[in-house]
């Protein structure tokens, strides 16, 4: 099916490329969520978590981590298929039958096309969603086990305006030491220091804490700063055993999707400010939209690799590529700023990034064997080799080093 849309020349080259695509999507996928993994882990396990919560931020960290992951292995396995031509002498054969650079590219245009509408899904609507998933998530995993363990110095939400820690709890963590109490409510700060406590569940699912002597310190307004010493006593009865609900989606605008963010910017009042959902609209439309240049940068920059000289075209692309990345982060920041209108900061490291590889690629189709990396290459190895050649020149005679 595939030879008969596309020929058996482009068929064969999607058999080159689709397999070390999903190799390098595969292995810097495992690599960035094992780094993430444990790190969650570490986080998790101090809160009495199970393994259940963790992989189920891990599977929502998935898109975030794949868009990160989908322009270099793209790019590397396009660079990879046609260094391997050149050196096979596969892509001579292939010019010397008639066919042109512009050809060769199109099968790999098609791909970026698609990849393109794929990535425009995963920016604009994947990760907003998942993004959002994940906090939700590590909040609850974070406080869902608190009422069976209290953590040693560590500040634990209770609800209702609570907040408590303790300095020292034992291994149920129900029996507390030097407790510390904070609660806010309605707008009366009060804190409560106690000696002992002890955090003990009720039959209709509340909790109680028990505490030994202590004090209250309230603000009560014009009658002035309360201060009560108590023997024992009993820190609330309404005490609320599972956390406070997490907040609803929408806080920050990189839980918008990009229908929500145009909708949002074009109301009298947006949730956000103007320059901070412009900035993350068109940082995904940029995203999105580079992917379809990554072939005219990597075929030039892979023909240039022929006959092992790969080093300075690998050089040169990761060059180019964190330059749109971080030139895309930091148009981002400054359209948030309001200082820089979103179009102009987060679409000209795009269009100087697309004038580079045009300007490359028809370099390529007018000079195929001879592009404007090939002559950069070798400038490169002929200052490399000079400067090899200057340190192995022996001494003159006589001369002692």
């Amino acid at each position: 099916m595939i030879a008969a849309l596309t020929g058996r020349l482009e068929a064969y080259l999607l058999r080159l490329l689709l397999p070390p695509l999903a190799l390098s999507l595969g292995v810097v996928l495992i690599a960035l969520v094992l780094e993430r993994l444990l790190r969650l882990f570490d986080l998790v396990a101090a809160s009495g978590s199970g393994l259940e919560p963790v992989l189920v931020m891990v599977a929502n960290l998935v898109p975030h981590y794949l868009g990160l992951a989908l322009p270099a292995a793209f790019f590397a396995s396009i660079f990879s298929v046609v260094a391997k031509l050149g050196e096979d002498n596969e892509l001579d054969a292939m010019l010397a039958a008639g066919r042109s650079i512009a050809e060769l590219t199109r099968p790999f245009l098609g791909v970026a096309l698609l990849l393109s509408l794929f990535a425009l899904y995963l920016f604009g609507f994947l990760q907003p969603e998942s993004r959002y998933r994940y906090r939700e998530n590590l909040y609850e995993a974070l406080h869902s086990g608190w009422n069976a363990r209290v953590q040693e110095n560590v500040f634990a939400d209770a609800g209702r305006g609570f907040v408590l820690t303790a300095d020292k709890v034992d291994g149920t963590g129900r029996q507390m030491t030097r407790v510390f109490i904070r609660r806010d409510a309605n707008g009366v700060d009060e804190v409560t220091t106690a000696t002992t406590g002890e955090l003990m569940p009720t039959a209709d699912g509340k909790l109680l804490l028990k505490l030994g002597p202590g004090r209250i310190v309230r603000d009560a307004g014009v009658d002035g700063i309360e201060d009560i010493a108590f023997d024992s006593g009993v820190a609330n009865e309404q005490f609320d055993a599972g956390a406070p609900p997490f907040r609803v989606r929408g806080d920050s605008e990189r839980e918008l999707t990009i229908t929500e963010l145009w909708a949002a910017m074009h109301q009298p009042s947006p949730p956000q400010p103007y320059a901070e959902l412009a900035g993350e609209f068109h940082g995904r439309l940029v995203r999105s939209l580079s992917l379809p240049l990554l072939p005219l940068l990597a075929f030039p920059l892979g023909m240039a690799a022929k006959r092992g000289r790969r080093a300075p075209g690998v050089v040169i692309a990761c060059l180019m590529l964190l330059f749109l990345h971080h030139g895309v982060q930091l148009g981002e920041s400054l359209a948030e700023t309001g200082k820089v209108g979103a179009i102009p900061a987060v679409w000209t490291p795009f269009a100087m990034f697309s004038a580079v590889s045009l300007w490359l690629f028809r370099g390529s189709l007018r000079s195929p064997g001879d592009n404007p990396v090939a002559r950069l290459v070798g400038v490169v190895e002929t200052l490399i080799g000079g400067i090899q050649l200057r340190r192995r020149k022996p001494a003159p005679a006589g001369v002692s080093t």
